[in-house]
């Protein structure tokens, strides 16, 4: 059996002031899984992702990439990406030159890079507006130039984190259908944040249930990842009755939360 991408061991965090983010963690991603992280605000979601991002470092427990310290993350089978919230792209440069940041950053010669980008806005539908600057992007086409220059490094695990928050209802689902159809088609290992309990039933092979004070994993939810991610799904009763079992485990931590504040 092939090594887990990322394991957490005892992992936890706490910030300076005291403040117990996340209690320890026990987790272990296989190559190929969609992780959607779901919970209330304050439960660790974000916090968990950059553990595992190493943006932040556990106070306690545990991190290994690949069988290993963070190290080799960066080598060819080990590539991270992370796409925020917030498109942040340069508004004074086009969408290649956007998209071809990280290869520029990483010393990657011109004629190369500028030939990775190609594919990857292509795998963004993005192929039309290569020239355009941000200002001449809707929301989603700013997104997807985000996901494009996080794909153009050729990543083995994507990690997102409310990536699609701030889009309209009909934009995001439009961006989870491609997502679940790249993460398909190259076998991408994803972990993403979301408030949106509809965009993890979606999305995820398996979704974790984060309950907060402090942070942890309440429970875990595995959904059939040889589902196919399409409007059929979504309109399926198959589809529905993940989401009530989803809502239940969201209320579970509620009730827990009300229960302990009471």
């Amino acid at each position: 059996m092939s090594l887990p991408i990322v394991e957490m061991l005892a992992a936890e965090k706490t910030f300076p002031g005291g403040v117990q983010a996340l209690a320890p963690v026990e987790l272990s991603v296989r190559p190929g899984e969609l992780i959607g992280l779901i919970g209330p605000s304050g439960c660790g979601k974000s916090t968990l992702l950059k553990l595992i991002a190493n943006l932040h470092t556990p106070s306690a427990g545990e991190m290994r990439w690949w069988g290993e310290d963070f190290t080799r993350v960066g080598e060819a089978g080990r590539r991270l990406s992370f796409v925020f919230q917030d498109p942040t792209l340069m508004p004074w440069a086009d969408v290649a030159t956007n998209v071809r940041l990280p290869l520029d950053l990483d010393g990657i010669p011109r004629d190369e890079a500028r030939a990775r980008v190609a594919p990857a806005l292509a795998q963004v539908g993005l192929s039309h507006a290569a020239d355009r600057t941000p200002a001449q992007l809707s929301g989603g086409m700013r997104m997807r130039v985000s996901i494009a220059r996080a794909l153009v490094t050729r990543p083995d695990l994507l990690l997102m984190d409310e990536p699609f928050a701030a889009l309209d209802e009909f934009t995001r689902n439009r961006l989870d259908e491609d997502m679940a159809l790249l993460c398909a088609q190259g076998g991408l290992t994803t972990i993403f944040v979301t408030h949106s309990l509809t965009e993890a039933a979606f999305l995820s092979t398996r979704v974790l249930v984060m309950a907060p004070d402090p942070g942890r994993i309440h429970a875990e939810y595995a959904i059939d990842p040889t589902i196919v991610r399409d409007e059929a799904f979504r309109l399926s009763a198959e589809f529905a009755a993940i989401c009530r079992d989803l809502s239940a485990l969201l209320n579970e931590v509620s009730h827990a939360r009300a229960a302990a504040d009471a």
